[in-house]
């Protein structure tokens, strides 16, 4: 079944992504501006599943690569995605057949709508975290031992490079140190990989579902933690407002902290959030109530809208609520690449589920 990004789920497809990137992938908004430019011009999107597919098209996926916030202001020129396409079509001799977010997050999550309509491509309803996470070796082809390069990486100037690296530990080292020469984001394509290849590592349906996502909470009048459940099982943590904010950009990351201080049924309490790019735990009382891989994302406490890191302000009043990760990241593999260790925490990832009782809402 095809689907269709235009003028009228634009808005939801961008609303859903600020809600499954846990915090992280970047504020949509520009995305979503570039992306209703280009379907005015063009048309709408389609976005088919991938068995829609033959196993030998090419499949580009692609997005920003950097601190989200520098990516605020330091914004694409919207040529990008015809770079990184061609230069994948000259590398493989062949042409693209389908335009994928490799993470469904934040901008990352929208702004490949803008290229797919500039390319005439459809987009690939799927992706490579099934949220967002800030290394570049933290998508699930690395865990079936796939390469990321060719990797092509350019800047809203244009200036392209091209990256074949000995493994993805590697290309992310190198490309996070050329990010951060080029102004501290860039667009890059990653992972190039025909149909067939992508079936095992891909996420299917991650488009649709945040575009379900989106519209069931612009739909909701007066709960939209009610509306967010209806789409995927989330677990409430707590109530609160942000009263401390630490926030810096180095190395292509945003790191920081923010706290939050319990309000209604939750008075009392304290909740620090951590963050490198994406929200990584949530620790009350020296505990962890949730860590990655689980989806971890602030919630304005009035319209169910999902708070990216670099958007955390003193004052707001906001939900922290969870979401079981996608099951490839809780394998073994998976805990090894994304789990709470692989951030530099001395604890191990228990299942949201399992630690917090109670705040389940189905």
């Amino acid at each position: 079944m095809t689907a269709r990004i235009d003028l009228d789920n634009l808005p939801a497809l961008s609303l859903g992504c600020t809600v499954f990137a846990g915090g992280g992938g970047g504020d949509p908004r520009i995305g979503e501006l570039m992306a209703m430019v280009a379907i005015r011009a063009l048309g709408p999107v389609d976005v088919r599943p991938i068995d829609a597919f033959d196993d030998d098209d090419l499949v580009m996926p692609c997005g920003m690569i950097g601190a989200p916030t520098v990516m605020v202001e330091k914004i694409p020129n919207g040529a990008e995605g015809r770079v990184i396409r061609e230069s994948y079509e000259r590398h493989f001799g062949r042409p693209v057949a389908a335009v994928m977010p490799f993470e469904m997050g934040g901008i990352n999550g929208v702004l490949p709508v803008a290229w797919a309509a500039y390319a005439d491509l459809p987009l690939l309803d799927g992706d490579f975290m099934g949220r967002a996470f800030p290394e570049l070796q933290m998508l699930t082809p690395h865990l079936y031992g796939m390469p990321g390069s060719p990797a092509v990486i350019t800047d809203e100037r244009l200036q392209t490079i091209v990256f074949t690296t000995r493994d993805n530990v590697w290309l992310e080292k190198l490309v996070r140190n050329s990010v951060a020469a080029l102004g501290g984001s860039a667009c890059g394509g990653l992972y190039p990989m025909t149909v067939g290849q992508a079936r095992r590592p891909a996420i299917p349906g991650t488009v649709t579902r945040a575009i379900r996502m989106g519209e069931a909470i612009l739909r909701s009048t007066d709960d939209p933690l009610a509306a967010i459940a209806e789409v995927a099982p989330l677990l409430r943590l707590g109530q609160g407002k942000v009263i401390d904010i630490e926030r810096r950009t180095a190395g292509g990351f945003v790191r920081g902290s923010a706290l939050v201080e319990g309000l209604g049924e939750d008075k009392g309490r304290l909740f620090r959030l951590e963050f490198q790019n994406e929200n990584l735990v949530v620790i009350e009382d020296g505990e962890p109530l949730a860590t990655v891989p689980d989806i971890i994302t602030l919630l304005d406490i009035h319209t169910g809208h999902g708070i990216v890191t670099e958007m955390i302000r003193y004052g707001q009043r906001v939900e922290i609520v969870a979401f079981p990760a996608p099951e490839v990241w809780t394998s073994a593999e998976g805990l090894l690449a994304v789990g709470p260790r692989a951030f530099g925490y001395d604890f191990d990832f228990v299942p949201v589920a399992d630690r917090v009782s109670g705040g389940a809402r189905a």
